[in-house]
């Protein structure tokens, strides 16, 4: 499957009437969907995935999971992936010699759940397009400094398709609670953008 891309007024149009065939069969009602909306971007913020990105610091097992199969292991946090289509969510270790960035080079595809709502910058066509064509400076521009030596890869989300950058744990964090862990991470971070 791959993007469908629409103009906003077409969009627009569509999901209205889409709504007013919902209202009309008696399936919902316009207040119940902007109830469910609001419930959802309540609960969809950076410091959803910073506390997996947390948990995967302090715990191997969580770590390996959510490498192998992201989508169920950020369920055991209670995370709903589901919530309005279902996606495929994929995170992406940075270690040392390999740094991660994510971009949607089509539209903006991102993974809202864990990050909140994706920041101006990420929908606009300079970062969509020099992220892929040219990421290091991409990343200068953030204040992100890589060795030359650092591989980057760059991930392309799609409808389908999320990712999360699961940042390297900061030095000298041998001690610290996950909850102290979790407020080290940003959402620029989990995009790859900066460093934690």
């Amino acid at each position: 499957m791959s993007h469908v891309h629409a103009t906003s007024g077409s969009a627009a149009n569509r999901v209205k009437s889409l709504v007013a065939a919902l209202e009309g069969a008696g399936l919902l009602t316009e207040q119940r969907l902007d109830d469910a909306v609001a419930s959802f971007l309540g609960r969809a913020q950076p410091a959803t995935g910073a506390r997996v990105v947390a948990r995967a610091w302090v715990e191997a097992g969580f770590r390996g999971r959510l490498l192998d199969d992201a989508n169920a292991a950020v369920a055991e946090l209670g995370i709903d992936l589901t919530h309005w289509a279902p996606v495929k969510l994929r995170a992406v270790a940075n270690e040392p010699g390999r740094h991660n960035l994510i971009v949607c080079t089509l539209c903006s595809c991102y993974p809202l759940a864990l990050l909140g709502p994706s920041p101006a910058w990420y929908k606009s066509e300079a970062y969509r397009s020099r992220a892929v064509r040219d990421p290091r400076s991409i990343l200068a521009e953030f204040g992100t400094q890589l060795a030359p030596g650092v591989e980057i890869t760059v991930w392309d989300s799609t409808a389908e398709v999320r990712y999360l950058v699961l940042p390297e744990r900061p030095a000298g964090t041998a001690g610290a609670r996950e909850d102290e862990l979790a407020a080290l991470v940003t959402r620029d971070g989990l995009i790859g953008t900066a460093l934690v």
